[in-house]
């Protein structure tokens, strides 16, 4: 079988693996993050962003989301993201959870992406006491569409953030993903353009699970260390997180895996460009590709090993492919081949 329905059903990069086997050799000198991989994940992630940054190491996307997004919304706030945002669709309430009942404002917009023009329209009640008070813009990056911000567009809603006084944090589930897509730097892709807290995505790119809140404002993260605490996300063998991530940072394995599976989804993309039966909903600018194909193709490519989501029961179907950093040059041609024999 050849899974390409999710980043989330690969195994463990190598080196991520390794770097946990060696964490488990000895004991540690400490426990809850007192360990030469916890301390060294600052200087690593400074490195990277070119910025004096704070990081917290955390297990699930879901809490490097929530975490600080908590952190810096209060209960009577307003958080503003898109309509796909993984914080609205699939975290169930865990934004609203954590901050004690902000409510969350989803936005419309193409191909997973709102723009600072709808951002501004939407933002409403600042100051006065009976309305909800906005506070927070979220951005999801890699979308769940499979495209890409480019950072004038980050800096746009981060101006229009910063011009009501709210504070801006960017879903990074596969933020890898989007600066090899980009090829921009780490730094041009978040603080530079106005973003104030990242989760780091790591799990999707090779990790066995493990993610990085990283501060790019020391001011923010007040309340962050007591929310990780009670969230129960601070760990006694914190080293196992914190190694998986400092061999993710290290030698830029995660740029490096993250260049791999974009590369795999551009290489379906432009060999079934010109395939009349098939067609593509969103551009491919990351590694997920969402294509429209005849139901008797996607049978005949599921009769070949091949598993991918269908998000509809039309005809043609829309069918959902996510490439990863291990996804192999011959499984794409093979998936490729079929497609093209089909037709």
């Amino acid at each position: 079988m050849t899974n390409f329905a999710s980043d989330n059903v690969t195994g463990v990069a190598p080196e991520i693996m390794d770097a946990i086997l060696k964490a488990n050799n000895d004991h540690a000198a400490s426990s809850y993050g007192a360990d030469k991989w916890t301390d060294s994940l600052n200087e690593k992630a400074s490195a990277i962003f070119e910025k004096d940054v704070s990081v917290f190491p955390v297990i699930s996307g879901t809490a490097a989301n929530v975490l600080p997004i908590s952190s810096l919304t209060p209960s009577y706030g307003t958080i503003y993201c898109h309509e796909q945002a993984h914080i609205n669709t699939d975290e169930c309430n865990a934004s609203e959870f954590y901050t004690g009942g902000a409510k969350l404002i989803p936005l419309p917009g193409d191909h997973g992406k709102y723009t600072a023009e709808t951002l501004s329209a939407a933002i409403f009640g600042k100051g006065v006491p009976r309305h909800s008070q906005p506070s927070l813009v979220s951005i999801t990056q890699t979308t769940e569409a499979g495209t890409l911000y480019r950072p004038n567009e980050i800096s746009a809603i981060t101006a229009v953030a910063r011009n009501n006084g709210l504070k801006v944090h960017m879903d990074g589930a596969r933020f890898a993903n989007s600066v090899a897509g980009l090829r921009v730097s780490p730094a041009e892709a978040t603080w530079k353009a106005g973003i104030d807290v990242l989760s780091f995505g790591a799990t999707k790119n090779g990790a066995m699970g493990a993610e990085l809140v990283v501060f790019f404002n020391k001011t923010d993260m007040a309340e962050l260390e007591h929310r990780r605490v009670r969230g129960g996300h601070f760990l006694s063998k914190m080293r196992f997180i914190s190694a998986q991530l400092t061999a993710y940072l290290d030698n830029d394995l995660w740029l490096k895996n993250a260049s791999h599976a974009n590369a795999m989804a551009t290489r379906i993309a432009n060999s079934l460009k010109e395939i009349p039966s098939v067609s593509f909903v969103h551009p491919v600018e990351a590694n997920i590709l969402f294509m429209r194909m005849p139901k008797g193709m996607v049978r005949k490519l599921k009769s070949a090993g091949f598993e991918f989501y269908e998000m509809s029961d039309d005809e043609p179907t829309l069918v959902r492919l996510v490439l990863s950093f291990n996804s192999s040059a011959d499984d794409v041609d093979n998936f490729v081949k079929i497609v093209k024999n089909y037709s």
